[in-house]
């Protein structure tokens, strides 16, 4: 017949165990006397017995009650006059007493996992009288423990990380493995540790379980995570013992190991001349294989005619260099210019900069594209003064404009005029004036201020007509009305008018006038 591991390890433990307990548990109890014990009238010595502990293993598998021990009193004859009986833990339920012989046995199966003992009492009674013949004897039955719980991880499965490129033996994580078995009885308790899934890049240190890395330089961008099978054995890891097993999985971390590499030495871009400043002219990008802040980077323009003309930020969520305009274009003015652009990481581990530098150079050459402008004036604002009396005709001024597109030139000039705006200086006119080039929906436009000076071609007005009035009694040199002129040429404020009475007028003696010299502008009548 084959035996199985456990049945083999649990046949072994019998054997050995029945070889140490025949000789305890079958053979009389030793004697010793102690103070008389009195009964039925008569004096007779007390037998000690001492009951320690009986041992019957765990999980028996067999059909007939298992034998535990044998209680046996020294008034026992062998006539059947004394009888045993069992009380306390399992009495009767787990184990039985034959009253006649004293054997204890147990009818189940027991499991030192759910209780390692039981504690039972012993008594010996005349079976005529019922009465003790022996003083009651606590004992106690220990379930003596066989390898039968295999090592488990409570914890598992485990997950942990560890930087990339740690040197080896840097610790990972520690994993624990239980045996319920009794921890006091042999081996089966005792686990060692092993690595079945995971070599040569992870070890496992057999006493503690604590996980450490084998293998150097373990590159995170090759290869960013492990599974590990770990075994814990019980019976020291000998042969027959338990095994339990759990995994871990192993994740390296990124450090930054790597510098940002632009996938291409130079760049080229065309953008046309009439581009706003701000905008976005290219964006361009410098791998890094590391993540996180480890890929983090900078860019700067550091050499090249487009600096000042151009400038470069960091996108920080695509992590681009985003070029933009900061004047404006002009291709009649330079149609390329050449930006050597740097990228660099922001955080740098210097523990490996003995790899490289942490940065990288690449070219950006960016072409401007002409486009058809407008003609443009050389004067934003021009201002021309003419007297009203010039004829039709007259040259007042020029205005001149210019194609910025050398191939073309202004053709066609139109002119419009605004109503006249008077100021103290005269009349001021504007005009808008537009250049067509040979494309007519480019047009340049320019403003044109026309003062118009005055000449005095206009006579006194009186400022109303008068009428006036006077009482009969009125005194002689009582002023009976004051008279003003105004003068529409310019200044308003300028002029000098003299008064006098005309020929006829002059004559009424009745009446005065008197001219104040242009103090008021005005004269008095009396």
């Amino acid at each position: 017949m084959k035996l199985g591991k456990v049945e083999f390890c649990h046949l072994l433990q019998i054997i050995a165990l029945f070889l140490c307990l025949s000789g305890m548990n079958q053979a009389e109890p030793s004697r010793s006397r102690s103070k008389p014990y009195f009964q039925s009238g008569r004096t007779r010595t007390k037998r000690s017995w001492v009951w320690n502990q009986f041992f019957v293993l765990e999980e028996y598998m067999g059909t007939d009650p298992l034998y535990v021990g044998k209680l046996h009193s020294d008034v026992d004859k062998g006539d059947g006059s004394i009888k045993y009986i069992l009380s306390g833990e399992g009495a009767s339920s787990i184990f039985i007493i034959d009253e006649n012989t004293g054997d204890i046995h147990a009818t189940k199966r027991l499991d030192r996992e759910e209780q390692a003992y039981y504690t039972l009492r012993a008594q010996a009674l005349d079976r005529l009288t019922n009465k003790p013949v022996e003083p009651e004897s606590e004992f106690v039955i220990k379930i003596q423990d066989i390898n039968d719980n295999e090592p488990k991880f409570l914890d598992g499965p485990y997950t942990a990380g560890v930087p990339e490129m740690s040197p080896v033996g840097t610790s990972v994580v520690q994993v624990t493995a239980t045996d319920a078995d009794d921890p006091t009885y042999g081996n089966s308790a005792r686990v060692v540790y092993s690595i079945l899934q995971g070599q040569p890049y992870f070890s496992v240190e057999p006493k503690t379980g604590v996980i450490k890395t084998a293998l150097p330089n373990m590159d995170r961008e090759a290869k960013d995570q492990y599974l590990l099978v770990i075994q814990a054995k019980d019976m020291v890891g000998q042969n027959g013992g338990l095994s339990g097993t759990t995994s871990v999985t192993v994740t390296l971390t990124d450090v930054n190991d790597n510098p940002p590499r632009f996938p291409r030495r130079s760049y080229q871009y065309n953008v046309p001349e009439s581009l706003p400043v701000t905008s976005v002219v290219a964006r361009i990008k410098a791998a890094d294989a590391d993540v996180g802040p480890n890929a983090e980077m900078e860019y700067k323009i550091v050499d090249g005619d487009g600096l000042g003309v151009f400038k470069i930020s960091v996108d920080k969520d695509t992590q681009e260099g985003i070029i933009t305009i900061q004047k404006e274009l002009d291709f009649e003015a330079k149609t390329s210019y050449t930006l050597r652009i740097e990228a660099a990481n922001m955080h740098v581990d210097p523990r490996f900069l003995s790899l490289g530098p942490f940065n990288d150079m690449t070219t950006v050459k960016i072409i401007v594209e002409d486009v058809d402008e407008p003609p443009m004036f050389t004067s934003r604002l021009y201002s021309m003064v003419v007297s009203e009396a010039a004829k039709v005709g007259t040259i007042i001024g020029t205005v001149a404009a210019h194609d910025p597109d050398a191939s073309n030139s202004p053709k066609i000039a139109n002119e419009k005029h605004t109503d006249p705006k008077h100021n103290s200086q005269g009349a001021l006119f504007h005009c808008i004036v537009g250049f067509f080039s040979e494309n007519p929906a480019q047009i340049g436009r320019g403003y044109v201020a026309i003062t118009i000076l005055d000449i005095n071609d206009n006579a006194p007005e009186f400022a109303m007509e008068y009428e006036t009035t006077v009482c009969e009694n009125a005194q002689p040199g009582q002023v009976i009305q004051k008279i003003s002129a105004i003068d529409k040429d310019d200044p308003p404020n300028g002029h000098q008018f003299y008064f006098s009475l005309t020929a006829e007028a002059a004559n009424n003696h009745n009446f005065t006038l008197q001219d104040n010299k242009d103090t008021l502008k005005e004269a008095v009548v009396r």
